[in-house]
């Protein structure tokens, strides 16, 4: 049953159009300020974590050399709160001169340095949704141009303060612009969260072909509850939001707030999880410099990584929900392998979760099982052998399953091909 779903979903995908700017083929991967540091301008006070070029400077800094860069982490993202409060005498943007005395361009030169992207944050409307100036109408040719000239390799396109009509032609028309000035820059476009109702009244195959990426929904917080209100509204709305999704066109649940203070370890892995399931774009909003270990851990494992950034761009789904507080969710990967993860909303004490492979729809086999966060092979299985996954309160268990036949040939990542050379894989 599994492989005839595949087989639908990459007929699909044949028949749907990206956008054309070769851009974005795997789910982007970076740091973006908003959710840790918001809208903190008092660089009087407060100049290590105030939105300025320092800051930015920092996690550039520690993309390139604490192991992120080579893990895919490479875009630096400005979110709001960056920009003069007026234009300039030509009408385009500018950045706020104090928090940003060498200017934009000369931040892209340093992230670029570090072999990095610099990603950059607007608004189509009259003004940002911290205040500042946004993006109408007729100055998405002029702003579009800005961000070329300036070297910038993704926006983020805001939509505060602008009306549906506003919004049914800016979002376009800025593709059409960016397009136009030559220069990649990865379009990230919050139409979507702002149209409001059921997912049916967003025209997902026109989204696919003018932006990489879009977000849906609300903006995450640092709090499991609102991790849990996201992933509720994705699982909801998957049978519409899944086939919208693919390489270079992705649905974007928002931020991994792993680092942070509102999630547990066991939560912190959960997101991870999910996000890799989601083929959701992975954008941390933390504090690089003081990340703890663990946190490092889970958002550096490459196992999880590789789950995301499988080729094929299949966003997963919830397979099942059960009545006992255990969610099963599935993702179909490159080289027939798959994603499972088994999820527990419960929060009293660890769960142990007895099904099989059989019972989770896969064909007749033996299969392979790689533990993404304990970081080993598990026992091979039998399609039909029942097992147990003892799973903690608001924790997951994620698995890569592959058919014991395929496994040596599997090519998912350099991290797998090095596991697969151990004599414990064969």
């Amino acid at each position: 049953m599994l492989q005839v779903l595949v087989g639908l979903w990459l007929v699909f995908f044949t028949a749907t159009q990206a956008l054309d700017n070769g851009l974005m083929r795997t789910p982007p991967m970076g740091w973006l300020a908003w959710e840790r540091f918001r809208c903190d301008i008092d660089c009087e006070d407060d100049p290590q974590n105030c939105i300025s070029e320092v800051l930015f400077r920092d996690m550039a800094d520690r993309l390139a050399e604490d192991g992120w860069r080579e893990l895919g982490y490479v875009y630096i993202n400005i979110d709001d709160c960056w920009a003069s409060k007026e234009r300039d005498e030509q009408g385009r943007l500018q950045p706020d001169p104090k928090r940003f005395p060498g200017g934009i361009s000369k931040l892209a030169r340093y992230v670029h340095d570090r072999g990095l992207k610099l990603g950059i944050y607007g608004d189509l409307g009259t003004y940002t949704c911290g205040g500042y100036p946004g993006t109408t109408l007729d100055k998405i040719e002029i702003d579009a141009q800005t961000f070329a000239e300036w070297e910038v390799d993704m926006l983020k396109l805001d939509g505060c303060y602008s009306n549906a009509s506003e919004q049914e032609q800016g979002y376009p028309l800025m593709s059409k612009a960016l397009n136009a000035t030559g220069r990649p820059i990865g379009y990230s476009c919050s139409w979507p969260a702002y149209q409001g109702g059921l997912p049916p009244k967003v025209n997902y195959t026109l989204l696919g072909e003018i932006c990489n990426l879009w977000r849906n929904y609300d903006d995450i917080e640092d709090s499991w509850a609102s991790v849990l209100g996201i992933v509720d509204w994705f699982t909801k709305n998957q049978d519409i939001l899944q086939p919208a999704a693919g390489p270079g066109r992705w649905n974007d649940p928002d931020m991994l707030v792993i680092g942070n203070f509102g999630l547990s370890m066991d939560q912190s892995r959960s997101q991870m999880a999910l996000w890799a399931i989601m083929a959701a774009p992975l954008f941390m909003s933390n504090d690089l410099r003081t990340l703890n270990s663990g946190a490092r851990a889970i958002l550096q494992n490459k196992a999880a990584i590789s789950i995301n950034q499988d080729v094929l761009g299949i966003q997963g789904r919830r397979l099942l929900k059960e009545s006992n507080g255990i969610e099963v969710f599935w993702r179909p990967l490159s080289n027939k392998a798959s994603a499972l993860v088994f999820f527990s909303r419960r929060t009293d004490m660890p769960y142990r979760y007895q099904t099989s492979l059989q019972a989770l729809n896969y064909t007749a086999g033996t299969y392979k099982v790689y533990d993404v966060f304990m970081e080993k092979p598990m026992p091979m299985l039998k399609d039909s052998t029942p097992f147990v996954v003892s799973i903690n309160p608001s924790g997951v268990v994620m698995w890569y399953v592959a058919p014991s036949a395929e496994w040596k040939n599997e090519a998912m990542s350099s991290h797998f091909n090095e596991k697969l050379k151990s004599p414990k894989f064969l």
